[in-house]
């Protein structure tokens, strides 16, 4: 059974708010069977009194119901046992007019059982859909509801850690205290961000975009642009995108911070590709670059430690080099679950 069909089923009984009209429609389909009978009186052998008001009482009660289908079965049979049971226009109860009105009593009655137990099994289906369906919006808005509570709860405490450091006089706490606030609400962005509004998890093409252009909205450089391309084709289970937005959030921070410090307008470029074994990623700056010397794993600032345990997490690596031509390029590599 097709959607179009299940859903013609369940609009039956029609006229349900107007039981009169579904009355109405099975008296009419009554003298239908009548005058059908009639009309083909001579084209039907002895015998056969009810078989054009068999389709009447049918109709009438997969239609419009088991009411309707009642009466319908009444007069229909009144009609066949007057007209067309010998003797012709009279209520007979010699044995072979009992006999074939005990058949027709038989025949319409599991007829109309098995139509009321048909319908009221799909309405009973109807319901528990629309039940479902009630329920899986509010699990939906729940679920969407408990997004946004933890991601604002998250840069609340951001919030408190950063009104916090204004009365440490130490400069390297302030600091350590900015740092773990601008984090905190680096992940409440990235956790609102992680599903969508279905419940369903984002993919990273739909979420890095909004993730770079929510990071470079708050870098307070508005001449830094950034781009991103990333692989249509990558999907990874909901625990992968927290770091790898991590990654991403702190490694272009850091570029605005550092590659361009001093300077109003620069580019990043963001993109990931996956190949059989592999997902790579690379955020390309051209600012200033690391200085003379640098070497990611000798480096000891928390941004690339963190983002180093991060890449640890995700069971691969993390790595910040000199671009050619200037500027640097950061490179996750990792095996997809």
């Amino acid at each position: 059974m097709d959607g179009r069909t299940g859903r013609l089923l369940e609009r039956l009984p029609l006229a349900r708010e107007h039981r009169w009209q579904g009355y109405g429609a099975a008296l009419l389909l009554s003298l239908v069977g009548l005058v059908t009978r009639w009309l083909l009186a001579d084209a039907f052998p002895p015998g056969f009194p009810f078989l054009t008001f068999f389709p009447a009482v049918v109709l009438s009660g997969f239609l419009f119901g088991r009411g309707p289908g009642i009466l319908s079965a009444v007069l229909c049979g009144l009609l066949a046992w007057y007209f067309f049971i010998p003797p012709a226009n009279a209520f007979s109860f010699a044995p072979g007019a009992i006999v074939a009105m005990g058949f027709y009593v038989g025949v319409v009655a599991v007829d109309l059982l098995l139509i009321d137990w048909m319908q009221r099994g799909t309405a009973r289906l109807r319901l528990e859909r629309e039940r479902s369906q009630m329920l899986a919006e509010r699990s939906q808005l729940l679920f969407s509801e408990l997004q946004h509570r933890v991601s604002n709860n998250l840069q609340m405490v951001g919030a408190v850690l950063a009104l916090q450091q204004r009365s440490v006089s130490d400069p390297a706490a302030r600091q350590a205290l900015a740092d773990a606030g601008g984090k905190l609400q680096t992940i409440g962005r990235i956790q609102r961000q992680l599903y969508d509004h279905s419940g369903d998890p984002q993919t990273l093409e739909r979420m890095l975009p909004d993730l770079v252009q929510d990071v470079m909205a708050t870098s307070g450089k508005p001449g830094v642009t950034a781009s991103v391309d990333v692989d249509a084709q990558i999907m990874l289970p909901p625990d992968a995108l927290i770091p790898i937005a991590l990654i991403v959030a702190e490694t272009i921070a850091n570029a605005v911070e550092h590659g361009f410090a001093g300077r109003d307008t620069g580019r990043i470029d963001v993109q990931m590709r996956a190949s059989a074994a592999t997902v790579v990623l690379t955020i390309a700056d051209d600012g200033a670059g690391p200085p003379p010397g640098f070497t990611s794993a000798g480096a000891t600032s928390l941004g690339l430690r963190i983002s180093r345990t991060l890449a640890e997490q995700l069971g691969g690596s993390f790595d910040l080099s000199p671009r050619e031509g200037g500027g640097a390029i950061a490179t996750l590599c990792f095996r997809p679950a």
